[in-house]
């Protein structure tokens, strides 16, 4: 039986949509975008995105369209493994996805075409790079009209990067509130006063949210002889933008899971044996997509993706992801993805009737979960019971190497240290206890040189 599936994310553009038929992912273009699609094709412009990395490519398919009345082709894009969102990013992450979409405004340009969305949302992250997604993002270019796309990238790019950069990095999560990208009014409130000796953020932040304010309830008009934009003048916009942005920065530092591995407790022959268990183990399973909860800047990420599996390495820690990314860019690393998540808090399901953006749980299940070093946390820190730690992760991995820490080890003393022990069921036997009603255990290793228990378990 066929089954076919409008994607809840895919609304908005009335030139097409993506669905999916019995698993396979497709996009409808409309009649309504067929000039546009012809101009992407004929002039070159995808081909040339497309071998430069910045576009997903695609291929034209037989199949049917989803809605027929309105359709006038269908494509099959390449899937992406991992579908992430912009406040899941690092600093250094949403700036290349910036830096990518003003590139590929710029070429588009240089084709006869304008791209006509700049969200955030369109950007991924596929083979260690950024990205667009979107085929359907470009127009025809029309000369002396300005880039419609403006406002919307100054409020998911340069706004959010300006917070980061200026204010705490952790702004970035205002992204989580405003799915239409950091309102101007607010990014120009919360940046201090010497952001405006800054050309660029004084005119694309101050003054642009300055002018939303004045003509927010006014009627605009085309006036005769008004003022075009020519595309020399369109081109120096993007390149004023594209300094703006290069300029932004910030530096990783000062945090204490950012420098984690320099002062952890494990020996070199401790830490040499756990990598190599959870190297053996990834391996054994030949899973296609693995999640490390808990992945600090990588190290045992990076083992797990040794295997051939996309890896997602999630932290709380924005400085350790940040650093984790600058890894993946330095050795040009193809499937490893490093993203920001908290998980007492989790990316929940957000945008129109909570369906636009799916929560971190409708992404998965992931074959292989990596739960390491992070148990103490969520069972000491925050006072989770071991029977709702087993639940979650049941929910999420198929199977799921996981590390426990008794309370005597250094670290889980650390987190006592300040707290009257209220855990009286934290012991090795109260986790295995709870972890078997949600998993078979088929492997228990102690870690050499240590106090800590590696398992491996697959849900039941």
């Amino acid at each position: 039986m066929t089954r076919v599936e409008k994607l809840p994310a895919s609304f908005r553009d009335p030139s097409g949509f993506l669905f999916s038929r019995n698993g396979v992912l497709y996009r409808q273009i409309n009649r309504a975008y067929e000039k546009d699609y012809a101009q992407l094709m004929d002039s070159g412009l995808y081909e040339m995105l497309v071998k430069t990395g910045l576009l997903i490519p695609h291929v034209e398919s037989d199949q049917l369209p989803a809605e027929s009345e309105a359709a006038f082709k269908v494509i099959q894009p390449e899937r992406v493994p991992f579908i992430s969102y912009p406040y899941e990013w690092s600093f250094s992450q949403l700036k290349d996805a910036a830096l990518a979409t003003l590139s590929i405004q710029k070429r588009a340009l240089k084709h006869g075409m304008s791209l006509k969305d700049a969200s955030a949302y369109n950007i991924q992250f596929v083979r260690g790079k950024a990205v667009l997604i979107d085929t359907l993002s470009f127009e025809v270019y029309k000369e002396g009209e300005p880039w419609a796309a403006y406002r919307q990238f100054c409020q998911h790019f340069l706004a959010p990067l300006a917070l980061m950069s200026n204010c705490d990095v952790r702004l970035n999560q205002l992204l989580r509130v405003y799915i239409d990208g950091v309102p101007l009014d607010l990014a120009s409130g919360l940046l201090p006063a010497r952001t405006k000796f800054n050309f660029g953020l004084l005119t694309h932040i101050h003054i642009h949210a300055g002018a939303q304010k004045r003509y927010a309830d006014k009627a605009v008009a085309p006036r005769k002889g008004a003022l075009r934009v020519s595309q020399p003048a369109m081109i120096g916009l993007i390149e004023s933008l594209e300094g703006t942005v290069r300029k932004l920065s910030w530096q990783p530092a000062g945090t204490e899971w950012g420098a984690y591995y320099e002062a952890t407790n494990y020996s070199d022959s401790a830490f040499e044996h756990k990598k190599q268990l959870v190297r053996e183990w990834s391996a054994g399973q030949m899973p296609a997509l693995v999640w490390d909860l808990g992945g600090n800047t990588g190290v045992f990420s990076r083992e797990a993706a040794a295997s051939g599996a996309f890896t997602v390495s999630f932290d709380l820690d924005p400085a350790a992801v940040e650093q984790n990314y600058q890894v993946v860019k330095k050795n040009k690393e193809q499937n490893l993805l490093p993203l920001v998540l908290d998980l007492t808090n989790p990316s929940p399901a957000i945008g129109w009737d909570n369906q636009e953006r799916d929560s971190i749980s409708a992404r998965g299940p992931a074959d292989l979960g990596l739960a390491l070093a992070v148990i103490h946390h969520l069972a000491i820190s925050n006072n989770l019971p071991l029977p709702q730690i087993a639940d979650f992760f049941a929910a999420r991995c198929k199977t799921l190497v996981i590390e426990f820490v008794p309370k005597t080890d250094s670290q889980a003393q650390k987190l006592l240290a300040s707290r009257q022990d209220i855990f009286p069921n934290y012991t090795r036997e109260g986790f295995e206890a709870a972890f078997a009603e949600r998993f078979k255990i088929h492997k228990t290793e102690p870690i050499r040189d240590s106090e800590r228990m590696l398992y491996f378990m697959e849900r039941r």
